[in-house]
């Protein structure tokens, strides 16, 4: 590679530390939309099983209204059954209204415990509704406090990141637009974002890599950048006085 300045490479470094804190702010504002999502989907669970209770209560009290509904019904018929009762002129037909009379008390009794079940159920569903919904609340309240957070987060994010794209047009300004398009081009290439990378003891700090005895002689001059043989990052060897800030 041709001849490079001092000042170049740490222009160059401290660029790659640019784009690596541009890249961190974009990722973290990409992941919050699925943070709402999973937020408001929590919420929704528990907003279902809210709707879930109401809906059982509905069906307790429908089943309650048409038990009551029976059982008035058979009151009717009872106190019809009592005044034939009172008509009658044989014993067969004394009888057999008496039965009568029998048979719908009995399903008046069976009704009544049937009633009385579903008023249990009705309470206890109740009592667990009365639960859910104050849950329901505490964590809607949550939600949005976490939500507020993460729209706070977001715009704070978002006033760092014209920040650093500021710092980096005015850092790419300072750059040779040779070397800018080589340093775009390998960092395109790594999963990590990573075009250039120091080489400590012969070793890539972007694979961890041992880099051949000579081109790392060469780079200790620190006049060259270099392609390391592994992964194809520029490399570039520099005293820890000389980091960018």
């Amino acid at each position: 590679m041709a001849d490079i300045t001092q000042g170049q490479i740490v222009t160059l470094v401290k660029l790659q530390m640019i784009e690596m804190e541009i890249r961190k702010i974009k990722a973290f504002l990409d992941s919050l939309p699925a943070q709402i999502d999973t937020l408001d989907l929590e919420l929704k669970e528990i907003e279902r099983s809210v709707d879930s209770d109401e809906e059982l209560i509905n069906e307790l009290n429908k089943k309650y209204r048409t038990y009551e509904s029976d059982a008035q019904v058979n009151v009717g018929r009872i106190k019809k059954s009592e005044e034939k009762l009172r008509a009658v002129k044989t014993n067969k037909e004394y009888q057999s209204s008496l039965k009568e009379i029998d048979d719908l008390k009995a399903i008046n009794s069976q009704l009544e415990d049937q009633m009385l079940a579903v008023l249990d159920k009705i309470d206890l569903a109740g009592q667990d509704l009365e639960e859910r919904r104050k849950h329901y609340l505490s964590i809607a309240e949550e939600t949005n406090q976490e939500k507020e957070d993460i729209n706070q987060a977001a715009e704070q994010r978002k006033k760092e990141l014209l920040k650093l794209e500021s710092d980096r047009r005015l850092v790419t300004d300072g750059l040779d637009a040779r070397l800018l398009e080589l340093f775009n081009r390998q960092r395109a290439k790594q999963a990590d974002g990573v075009g250039i990378t120091r080489v400590i003891d012969a070793v890539c700090q972007g694979c961890n890599m041992n880099i051949p005895p000579q081109m790392y002689n060469e780079l200790q001059r620190r006049d060259s950048l270099k392609n390391c043989p592994s992964c194809e990052r520029l490399i570039y060897w520099q005293n820890e006085d000389d980091r960018p800030e």
